[in-house]
C-alpha cells in the first residue's frame, strides 16, 4: 500500500495505545499517508496508536470474519501450503502466521492432517534477528517443487523482513529451512540485504523453468523509487545471484508491492501485486504481469494489467493468487486471487467487499468471475489487520477452497480459516 508505518505487535497494541514500550512489526502502508519512509520511530508509534484507536472506535475491531480462529492470540500476514512433496506426508495443510512473545517476534507453524478441518501448532522459527523488538515483518512458508542445490524436494522454507525497528537499520530478507515438515527450522541463508536504511519487504518464492529458486520481494532501497518489485535467484538457496527490477514504475511515487508468484500449466508464470501511490480511484489496486520462464518480466517500467469482472468490480491491496484445477478439465485450470477489498468500477466500496474472491480460466486474460470467500470479512477497509494478504489453497481436484484471513477481535488482530465451494 502507499506509505509504510511501524506497527506494534498486535497483541501489544494496548501498550502502544498508553504509549509504554512493546514489540513492533511493519504489516502494512497507510492507504492515505505521504509521510516519509524515515519516519522517527516516536512518530510511527503515534501515528500506529492513533489509526488502531480509530480503528477501534469506528467498528473495525468488531470481529466479523466468518470461519474458526486458527489460535487465540495475534496471528498476522498468515500463510498456508498443502504439502504435495513429502511422502506419506502430502495432503496435510501447513498454516504460518507472525505472532508475538514480549518483544520477540516469531513464525508460529501449524499443521492440519484432515484437510483443514482442525490445527494445532507444530514448529517456531525464532530468528534472533527479529528478537528484542527489532521487527518481524511478512513472512511467507513454501515448499521446494524440486530440488535446489543440496535441498531436495519438500523441503520447507521460511522467510521474512527483519530488523526494521533496529536504529540505523539494515533490513534483511532473512530464510529458514525445515527438512522435518515444519517441527525443527534452521538460518539458510539472505536473498537480500539492505545497503541503506530503506526497507526490504514480503519475500515470496517461485522456481524459475531453469531450476533456480527465486527471491520476490518489495524493495525501498532504490532512491530512483519509492518502492519497487525485485528479485534475485539461486541455485543452490544459499548464494543469490542476479538482483534485477521485475516492476518499477518511471513514476517515483509509485509504490509496486506484495509480489505473490504461480507458475501456470503453459509454463507461464503469474504475478499478483498491489501499486500503490498517494491517491485517488486506483490507490493500491491490484495488477498482474507475465513471464515466460518465471525469470524475465519483461519491462519493469510495465506495470501489467488490472484483473476486474464483466462488470468492473476489481480489487484493492494486499493481493495473493493460487493455481487450481478446473473441474470441468479446461486445461487452463483456474487462477483464483483475493484482495483485501472489492471496488466498484467508479471506485466505490463494492456490497461485496471482503467476500470474494474473483477466479479466472484463461490465465488471467479477458474478465474474471467473483466466488464467495471461505472466509468473510465484510469490515475490510485499508488498514493491517483485516483481510490483509489472504492465502488461497485449492483442492486437488479444484472444487473446494480454503482460505486464512485476518480480522479484529478487539484490539487483537485474529486468523480464521474456512474452506468453502469454489
Amino acid at each position: 500500500m502507499a506509505r509504510r508505518t511501524t506497527l506494534l505487535g498486535v497483541g501489544v497494541l494496548l501498550a502502544a495505545l498508553l504509549g509504554t514500550p512493546a514489540a513492533s512489526a511493519t504489516f502494512t502502508e497507510s492507504a492515505e499517508s505521504a509521510e516519509s519512509t524515515e519516519t522517527t520511530t516516536e512518530t510511527s508509534r503515534a501515528t500506529v496508536a492513533e489509526d488502531a484507536r480509530e480503528a477501534i472506535e469506528s467498528g473495525v475491531a468488531v470481529p466479523a470474519a466468518t470461519g474458526t480462529p486458527l489460535r487465540d492470540d495475534t496471528g498476522l500476514y498468515p500463510r498456508a501450503i498443502r504439502l504435495e512433496h513429502n511422502g506419506n506426508a502430502n495432503g496435510r495443510i501447513l498454516a504460518g502466521v507472525v505472532t508475538f512473545q514480549e518483544n520477540n517476534g516469531l513464525g508460529a507453524i501449524h499443521e492440519s492432517t484432515d484437510n483443514g478441518r482442525t490445527f494445532q501448532q507444530v514448529g517456531t522459527v525464532a530468528d534472533p534477528d527479529s528478537s528484542g523488538g527489532q521487527g518481524l515483518c511478512c513472512a511467507t512458508l513454501y515448499e521446494l517443487p524440486q530440488q535446489v542445490g543440496a535441498l531436495p524436494a519438500g523441503t520447507l522454507l521460511w522467510a521474512s523482513s527483519a530488523g526494521q525497528d533496529e536504529a540505523d537499520r539494515r533490513m534483511a530478507l532473512r530464510i529458514w529451512a525445515s527438512h522435518d515438515i515444519g517441527r525443527s527450522w534452521s538460518y539458510l541463508s539472505s536473498c537480500a540485504v539492505a545497503n541503506g536504511t530503506g526497507g526490504l519487504w514480503e519475500p515470496e518464492f517461485s522456481v524459475a523453468a531453469d531450476g533456480a529458486l527465486v527471491c520476490h520481494y518489495a524493495d525501498e532501497t532504490d532512491p530512483a523509487h519509492n518502492q519497487k518489485l525485485a528479485a534475485a535467484r539461486s541455485y543452490d538457496g544459499v548464494n543469490w545471484v542476479d538482483h534485477r527490477n521485475t516492476v518499477a514504475s518511471s513514476w517515483e511515487p509509485d509504490r509496486p508491492g506484495m509480489p505473490v508468484v504461480r507458475k501456470l500449466p503453459n509454463g507461464e508464470y503469474f504475478m499478483i501485486f498491489e501499486i500503490c501511490n498517494p491517491g485517488g480511484q486506483y490507490q493500491c489496486v491490484v495488477h498482474y504481469r507475465t513471464s515466460p520462464d518465471g525469470w524475465n518480466w519483461g519491462d519493469p517500467a510495465h506495470l501489467g494489467f488490472r484483473p476486474e469482472t464483466a462488470n468492473g468490480t476489481y480489487l484493492r491491496a494486499a493481493p495473493t493468487v493460487a493455481w487450481s484445477p478446473a473441474p470441468d478439465g479446461n486445461p487452463n485450470g483456474q487462477l483464483v486471487i483475493v484482495g483485501q477489498m472489492a471496488l466498484n468500477a467508479d471506485g466505490s466500496t463494492s456490497a461485496d467487499n471482503g467476500r470474494i474472491v474473483l477466479v479466472n480460466n484463461a490465465n488471467g486474460a479477458g474478465p474474471w468471475r467473483a466466488v464467495p470467500a471461505p472466509v468473510q470479512v465484510p469490515d475490510a477497509v485499508p488498514n493491517y489487520c483485516p483481510n490483509y494478504s489472504s492465502p488461497l489453497v485449492p483442492s486437488a481436484d479444484g472444487r473446494e477452497l480454503f482460505m486464512i484471513a485476518t480480522d479484529w477481535d478487539g484490539d487483537v488482530c485474529k486468523p480464521y480459516f474456512a474452506t468453502g465451494a469454489l
